[in-house]
C-alpha cells in the first residue's frame, strides 16, 4: 500500500464513476450498502449534505458527516462520522462506522481510514469516540484495536439479534 497517494476527502460529484464502481463492488458481494447511490448518485450526494447539517433527520437518528478513502481516484472505502451519540447509537453504532471495498480487505486501509478519521474527530473537538461491531467481525475488531480501541463491553444487537463488541478510543 503506498500511503502517499491515499486521502481522506468529504463526498464529491467528481468521483461519481469512481463511488459507483465501489458501490457495485459491495452489491456484487451482497452487501448492499449504497443502493441508493446506486439509483440516484445525485440525490445520495444531497442526502449527505443533509446529513451533516441535521436536516430532515429521524428523532434517532443525529448529525453524521462521511468521508471517502481515495487512491489515485479509486475509493476504497468510506466512513461515517458523528459528533454526539443517542441512547440507540451508545448500544450500537457509535461515533463512527465505516466499509472497506471487498477487494480492498485485509490491507491495512481500514486500519488507516479509522486513523486519518480520528483525527479529523480530535480537530471537531472529540474527546473520545466510541465504535462497535459484531462479535464475530475479527477484522473490525483488529482495526478498532491497532487504533487503540479498548474493550468497554458487549452487548445484542437489537437489529441482529447478534452479539456485539462495544470500544472506546482516547483522543
Amino acid at each position: 500500500m503506498n500511503r502517499q497517494n491515499i486521502t481522506l476527502i468529504n463526498p464529491t460529484v467528481e468521483l461519481k464513476a469512481a463511488f459507483l464502481a465501489m458501490a457495485e463492488e459491495f452489491f456484487e458481494a451482497e452487501e448492499d450498502f449504497y443502493k441508493s447511490a446506486r439509483e440516484d448518485f445525485p440525490a445520495y450526494l444531497e442526502s449527505l449534505l443533509k446529513a451533516s447539517r441535521g436536516e430532515n433527520l429521524p428523532p434517532d437518528r443525529v448529525p453524521e458527516n462521511e468521508f471517502w478513502l481515495v487512491s489515485d481516484n479509486r475509493v476504497l472505502g468510506r466512513i461515517k462520522l458523528r459528533l454526539r451519540l443517542t441512547p440507540a447509537l451508545e448500544h450500537q453504532g457509535g461515533h463512527i462506522g465505516y466499509d472497506i471495498r471487498p477487494s480492498e480487505r485485509q490491507k491495512g486501509y481500514g486500519t488507516l481510514l479509522l486513523k486519518l478519521t480520528l483525527l479529523k474527530a480530535k480537530e471537531l473537538g472529540l474527546s473520545r469516540v466510541l465504535l462497535t461491531c459484531d462479535t464475530d467481525n475479527i477484522g473490525s475488531a483488529k482495526i478498532i484495536e491497532n487504533n487503540g480501541g479498548v474493550l468497554s463491553g458487549q452487548a445484542i444487537s437489537k437489529k441482529s439479534g447478534k452479539p456485539i463488541s462495544q470500544y472506546w478510543i482516547e483522543l
